[in-house]
């Protein structure tokens, strides 16, 4: 006898003539999805897609509110199919979650979106600001040239920065003949050396004039030795001057220069301001003229601060000036009296006075084993 191939759950379920289901069947299959479901998820919260037997689509059970039910929906999509979980599992889905938002899937790493400033914005910005400071600046100084414009004056302290620049011009003439006796010194020096190298050698091959080259020799290393030393103190003088006029004052002159920048700016705003008070003021004049007088401020307070900071500088600088200035010229004096005195002690005792030590002939060439 043959038996009766099994059927499909679905069509098992009796339908009455309006299409809703029976309830003695209705209470069964309810009872038998509360079981299949996961937890959490009521019976009023399913709605059943159905499809027809003969459909390739999967049955869908999605989650919403039951016809007269006042459960909230939720958002959970179930797909019991395995073909549709096969899918799923080959999808790499990645969640990106925005501050503030909702997950959502994408493909991509797990990030955090948040608002990031435009940096192309940010340089346009700033060229900006920089163009419209350049303008008024360059406005100002034309306008101060061709006697249009004013200035801010500080008569004291544009006083002090004149005595310096002309001072700082003084000292490198100092220096650049200071440089000149020392080159013409070391060419002296060398040729005394020489020189005594050859009377030493003649006063050996000349038996009737042995003394006479001997004295000369003798003469000329002693000269050459009291030059080397004198060398050694007026090329210490150029160092020191060097230090002070091309560092000390250098870097002075730097802050001065910043102070005019910061004055021409100054006078610019300034200038901005007062034009913007002489005209009319009405509602959009007003915005203009805050703004104005808000960056005047700010300017005002940069010009007072490198004020006062030339200022300062101004005064350690001098003090400065005259302690090195003084030590240099007394060394300068010093050893070049007793050089052409032809005092080896005083010559010698006035650099150590001043902790000069003098170098050696040779003493910074590399040994042979080091050429090697």
């Amino acid at each position: 006898m043959a038996q009766e191939s099994p059927k499909n759950s679905a069509a098992e379920i009796p339908v009455t003539s309006n299409g809703q289901l029976e309830d003695s069947h209705e209470h069964s299959f309810n009872r038998d999805l509360k079981r299949s479901l996961p937890v959490g998820l009521g019976l009023s919260e399913t709605k059943i897609t159905s499809h027809g037997f003969d459909s390739t689509k999967e049955g869908v059970i999605e989650a919403g509110p039951f016809p007269g039910s006042s459960a909230s929906p939720k958002s959970s999509v179930i797909s019991p199919s395995s073909r549709a979980a096969s899918r799923l599992a080959g999808q790499g889905c990645d969640l990106i979650i925005p501050t503030g938002g909702r997950a959502q899937q994408k493909s991509g790493p797990v990030v955090l979106a948040d608002e990031v400033k435009n940096p192309a914005m940010e340089k346009l910005e700033l060229v900006r600001k920089w163009s419209l400071n350049t303008y008024k600046c360059t406005r100002q100084i034309i306008s101060e040239k061709l006697g249009r414009g004013s200035r801010t004056v500080d008569l004291e302290l544009e006083a002090q920065i004149d005595i310096l620049r002309d001072n700082k011009k003084k000292y490198e003439n100092i220096l650049r003949l200071a440089q000149t006796l020392s080159n013409q010194l070391f060419q002296m020096v060398h040729t005394q050396r020489q020189l005594g190298d050859a009377f030493a050698d003649l006063s050996l091959k000349s038996l009737e004039l042995h003394e006479e080259f001997g004295y000369n020799a003798d003469t000329q290393k002693l000269l050459a030795k009291n030059g080397e030393t004198l060398l050694g103190a007026i090329n210490f003088f150029i160092a020191s001057v060097n230090t002070l006029v091309n560092k000390t004052i250098e870097d002075t002159l730097l802050t001065v220069k910043q102070y005019e920048s910061a004055r021409i700016e100054y006078d610019a705003y300034r200038t901005d301001l007062e034009e913007l008070n002489l005209g009319p003021r009405d509602a959009n004049t007003l915005p203009k003229i805050e703004q104005s007088q808000q960056l005047f401020q700010v300017h005002k307070e940069k010009y007072d601060k490198m004020r006062n900071d030339v200022s300062i500088k101004l005064k350690f600088l001098e003090e400065n000036k005259v302690k090195v200035l003084h030590n240099q010229l007394v060394l300068f004096h010093n050893a070049i009296a007793a050089y052409f005195a032809g005092n080896q002690k005083q010559l010698e005792q006035t650099l150590k006075q001043f902790h000069i030590k003098l170098k050696t002939p040779g003493a910074d060439a590399p040994s042979w084993l080091e050429e090697q």
